[in-house]
């Protein structure tokens, strides 16, 4: 096993086989790409795209990850016919497993800077983990979501530990329990997505997001998406307790100073 730590995580070499990778203006762009097994994910496939996320993680330069796929269908999750090994053919795949690295969802959720999921097409089962922890979640209209594990009787343990910090529990409940699909539209009122757009608008709806949100202080969204996490789950008052501190230190940034003086000076800010 590699003795790779996150902070020494290198791109140099790398032959990523389930994933794609690219990186313009600060967005770092990863799309899932086994279409012809409806992006499930493999061993391989996890191993790659935990890799590539907490590359970015450590990258100050990247500001924005989009996590989007190739084919017709967004992930279908767990690829229960072949969960390891390179089945495609093809390049193999030479990224390191890390035997401290945590799971994708874990990965996407501390990455402690936006990560929007592009959903081009239907999201099932263990790929709503990308979704529910992701900051944003941009759908196209025709797209479906679903938890069917309970038709094959299996219960879909590790979704609810996003699924019901973004849908109401009794949605997110019927959801899980029936195992039916539902709309985009639906998805959208529900929470589990922040919007569903025509699919030709797919494409400019994320760009917009992605270039407005890598505009932002960086630093100042980091330190607040950490605060989230961190305060997501206290009591009230030792939240706000938290959160005092938090300002304090905000306030004393790099972030915050510059955008104070563009302020007075009547200017763009210069994120560093």
């Amino acid at each position: 096993m590699s003795e790779t730590t996150q902070a020494d995580l290198s791109l140099d070499g790398m032959n990523f086989t389930t994933v794609e990778l690219a990186e313009h203006d600060h967005v770092f762009t990863i799309t899932l790409n086994r279409p012809k097994r409806k992006n499930a994910m493999n061993a391989e496939m996890t191993n790659e795209l935990t890799y590539a996320l907490d590359w970015a993680a450590q990258e100050r330069r990247i500001r924005v990850v989009v996590i989007a796929a190739n084919g017709d269908i967004f992930c279908a999750g767990g690829d229960l016919r072949s969960m390891s090994g390179n089945p495609d053919g093809g390049v193999v795949s030479n990224i390191p497993h890390r035997p401290e690295s945590n799971d994708v969802a874990h990965s996407i959720r501390h990455l402690k800077k936006p990560v929007i999921t592009k959903i081009q097409g239907s999201v099932l089962a263990g790929a709503l983990l990308m979704v529910c922890n992701a900051t944003h979640a941009i759908a196209a209209d025709h797209a479906k979501f679903s938890a069917p594990e309970i038709l094959r009787g299996i219960w879909p343990f590790m979704v609810m530990a996003g699924l019901f910090r973004v849908m109401p529990k009794r949605e997110g409940l019927d959801f899980i329990m029936r195992g039916q699909a539902i709309s985009a539209a639906d998805a959208a009122r529900t929470g589990l997505i922040n919007r569903a757009v025509p699919a030709q608008e797919l494409d400019a709806s994320v760009e917009q997001l992605a270039t407005e949100l890598a505009g932002l202080a960086p630093g100042t969204m980091q330190m607040g998406l950490a605060a989230y996490l961190k305060q997501e789950d206290e009591d009230f008052d030792d939240a706000l307790a938290y959160l005092r501190t938090q300002i304090a230190a905000c306030l004393d940034s790099p972030d915050a100073k510059e955008g104070i003086t563009a302020f007075l000076e009547k200017r763009e800010p210069q994120w560093d």
